[in-house]
């Protein structure tokens, strides 16, 4: 699925020349589960939107697939984004004026309304448990249940990959608790690789994989 080779990402910044990502390699196969963790600053979220092609490494490769994908035009990068992978913000990301279903086959609409997306809308929201909530806008809704809107938004176009950025920052423990065991069944049922960057220990428990990062650098690899 995913090779990462090399990885490197340099921010200059007057003076000031910041390392967030020194030479990281690793594998993702189909179907895993697969956490990035570290203290903040340690580049796991620069590492994340590598990942899901939102910025440009400095150096090193991103192969998804079998195919190098580093250095795709934009226009490209967009289309594999759209088609291949779910991104899951730890801010939701819901546009206010929308219902849950509107902001959920939102991207749907995106790919020329292909398929029945407002259908898959629906049953994206109840399988993460949200088939009552389709009508109420963001306002309405906890901040768990607005984080399963958008991990049901992120689904919409049946992507291979779902990356999520500290999904539960925002989040109380019980809702914590419901959005990881959401994601780990969607992972098993729907069979889609999930890649989620963690600062909480506890979540180290629902991955296949754990990938420590410390100064941009890995040093650890696999889960025992």
């Amino acid at each position: 699925m995913y090779e990462i080779d090399k990885l490197t990402k340099i921010y200059n910044m007057e003076k000031v020349r910041v390392i967030a990502l020194d030479l990281v390699s690793f594998a993702i196969p189909d179907d895993a589960i697969v956490s990035i963790v570290g203290r903040s600053g340690s580049g796991k979220s620069t590492l994340l939107k590598q990942m899901g092609l939102l910025d440009n490494p400095t150096s090193g490769k991103i192969i998804f697939n079998g195919k190098d994908v580093t250095w795709l035009p934009e226009g490209e990068r967009a289309k594999l984004r759209l088609g291949y992978l779910g991104y899951v913000f730890q801010e939701y990301a819901l546009l206010g004026e929308l219902t849950s279903l509107q902001n959920v086959y939102l991207p749907g609409m995106m790919l020329n309304g292909a398929g029945d997306y407002k259908n898959r809308a629906r049953e994206l929201l109840e399988l993460v448990g949200l088939g009552q909530r389709t009508k109420h806008y963001p306002r309405e809704l906890s901040g768990g249940e607005q984080q399963r809107v958008a991990i049901a938004r992120a689904l919409i176009n049946n992507p291979s990959v779902l990356l999520a950025d500290e999904p539960c920052a925002n989040l109380d423990t019980t809702s914590s608790t419901m959005v990881m065991e959401t994601l780990v069944r969607l992972n098993r049922e729907l069979k889609v690789t999930f890649v989620f960057v963690s600062h909480e220990p506890a979540d180290k428990k629902y991955a296949d994989t754990i990938i420590t990062l410390s100064d941009g650098k890995i040093v650890e690899g696999a889960k025992d």
